[in-house]
């Protein structure tokens, strides 16, 4: 079972009120969801987005289930795509916009779809699996400057030229169909000593699962398109468990904050990336102990959240 991670934490802060026009661009199960609706009421209204279809209709089933209040419509397709499938649902400001990253406890758990390297599976990793490139092709047609870029960059491994150079060798006798195959292959050529209990393969497989996805550019066009969504006064949280992803999800909240910078002749003038918004956290915020040991998934997760600032506001936020 999907349990949603850091639950009070995100909608408090995405503060749904009555007649809340709310934006899940990665819906998932609707766990967020179902508890942003309720606040929302029956005037309430949620554009679910899932890129996953499986997902989708396990939300559609949890909504009814649960009898959640409000408006539901769910859309097949990226969260980067949230601006593109928001004006084509009628969806033109909203109040609050989540975007729960990474891959889900049923994507993981399920061996067919090809994300985990703890069960035998085809090397699938596309989380809408219905079209699109999958890991074993992105394997089969990368060199090996392109598959240790790839590792290095969205894996942030550091072996990734001698994982890279191992995969090589092994293609040329048998292609990479196989999760556990992949796995092995990567424990062979780094071992486990660098790697502080973690697997050896985990960061291969979150690069590859990133690629397959475009994990960093749907990000990207998100953000932006989400921020541009907001009513002034809205609120977008955004749940990431990986260091790239936080850091972009960080560096982007931080020029939209912008800063006050000193002119030369005098007085100060605001600079940074329209819209502008405020942090709703000083700090990115973290699963607390007991989370952690009831979900695991919650370990690595952070919250970052802003509010988009209307005309006239000038503060620029907690320092």
């Amino acid at each position: 079972m999907h349990i949603p991670v850091l639950l009070q934490e995100t909608v408090s802060a995405l503060d749904p009120r009555p007649g809340c026009v709310y934006i899940d661009g990665t819906l998932g199960q609707a766990g967020h969801a179902s508890a942003v609706m309720r606040l929302a009421g029956p005037q309430g209204r949620l554009l679910g987005i899932d890129r996953d279809g499986e997902a989708l209709a396990r939300a559609a089933a949890n909504l009814r289930r649960d009898a959640v209040p409000g408006t539901h419509v769910l859309v097949h397709g990226a969260h980067g795509d949230i601006g593109a499938l928001a004006r084509a649902n009628g969806f033109g400001q909203a109040d609050a916009i989540l975007l729960d990253l990474g891959v889900s406890s049923d994507q993981l758990d399920t061996p067919e779809r090809g994300f985990s390297f703890r069960s035998d599976g085809p090397l699938d990793m596309r989380m809408r699996n219905d079209a699109g490139e999958t890991a074993a092709d992105l394997l089969a047609r990368l060199s090996v400057a392109e598959m240790t870029a790839l590792f290095r960059d969205l894996g942030e491994e550091r072996k990734a030229g001698a994982i890279a150079r191992a995969i090589d060798r092994a293609r040329t006798k048998t292609p990479f169909t196989r999760t556990l195959q992949l796995a092995d292959c990567v424990a062979r050529a780094v071992g486990t000593a660098h790697t502080k209990g973690r697997h050896p393969a985990t960061r291969v497989f979150q690069a590859l699962r990133m690629a397959v996805n475009d994990e960093v550019g749907d990000l990207r066009r998100a953000l932006e398109d989400g921020l541009a969504l907001l009513k002034p006064g809205g609120r977008m949280a955004v749940l990431t468990f990986e260091s790239l992803t936080d850091r972009i999800v960080k560096q982007t909240f931080r020029e939209h904050e912008g800063s006050e910078v000193a002119l030369q002749q005098g007085g100060s003038q605001w600079q940074g990336t329209l819209p502008r918004v405020e942090r709703i956290f000083r700090k990115a915020v973290t699963g607390q102990p007991q989370e952690i040991e009831d979900n695991p998934r919650a370990r690595s997760a952070k919250l970052r959240a802003v509010r988009r600032l209307g005309e006239g506001e000038n503060d620029h936020g907690q320092a």
